[in-house]
């Protein structure tokens, strides 16, 4: 799936427009490394997204196919620190830290 449309599906991003406008900003990373809108989401990607001074860092857990209830987030993103990032764990959940 392409990554402003994952970012719209997932809810991290309102709109998908946003998501692409974001991309390509710059302020969007799949892995560290910058991403284009249409790059591709995998299992296990770590998606960050700068806006201002928040940074929101959630490891890709599934990749759904379409707009889906609220409740099944957790499913599909999970929680990162930058400590999780160094030490490979994750928590489940969608939050900024």
């Amino acid at each position: 799936m392409r990554l402003d449309k994952f970012l719209q599906v997932s809810r991290l991003v309102r709109r998908r427009t946003l998501a692409h406008t974001l991309c390509e900003a710059g302020r969007v990373r799949i892995n560290g490394a910058a991403a284009k809108p249409s790059a591709p989401v995998k299992l296990g990607d770590v998606i960050t997204i700068s806006r201002g001074e928040r940074r929101l860092v959630a490891k890709v857990l599934a990749v759904p196919e379409r707009l889906s209830p609220s409740q099944q987030l957790v499913e599909v993103l999970g929680r990162m620190s930058v400590e999780d990032l160094k030490s490979g764990t994750r928590d489940s959940g969608l939050g900024t830290r």
